[in-house]
């Protein structure tokens, strides 16, 4: 076998396009399962065209619903964003989970401290209990 260097670039573009063509196909069937605006025949419909005619298919697919297709990745990752916030904040204890007394204690010991004078330490109790 004579294989040069030109063979081998040439063989990695080819295995770069399949690469790319599967991701292109994949994101596209999930997408069409995560769609809840189309409902079963259209989903049906969507990947008997991509089995059968996939390239076309897919190039139809983007260009006609690319634009709800990132739009609605994008409301996933915010709902994802917010949840691992509210996780955060319930595992971190800010989220209204610290207790009225640990806030006052902490606020206590600060006062103890020197950290804060009275009137700071009325008002962080005030607070505490309030909220």
């Amino acid at each position: 076998m004579n294989n040069s260097f030109w063979d081998f670039l040439v063989w990695l573009f080819w295995f770069y396009v399949m690469v790319a063509c599967i991701w292109i196909f994949i994101t596209v069937i999930i997408d069409i399962f995560r769609d809840h605006t189309l409902n079963g025949w259209a989903k049906a419909l969507w990947v008997i065209f991509l089995v059968f005619l996939p390239f076309l298919a897919a190039f139809i697919y983007l260009i006609a619903r690319g634009k709800s297709m990132s739009e609605r990745r994008m409301q996933e990752v915010q709902q994802m964003q917010a949840q691992n916030a509210d996780y955060i904040r319930t595992v971190a204890g800010t989220g209204g989970g610290a207790s009225s007394a640990s806030e006052i204690e902490t606020a206590k010991r600060l006062l103890d401290s020197g950290a804060i004078n009275q009137a700071e330490y009325e008002q962080l109790k005030a607070k505490a209990i309030a909220g």
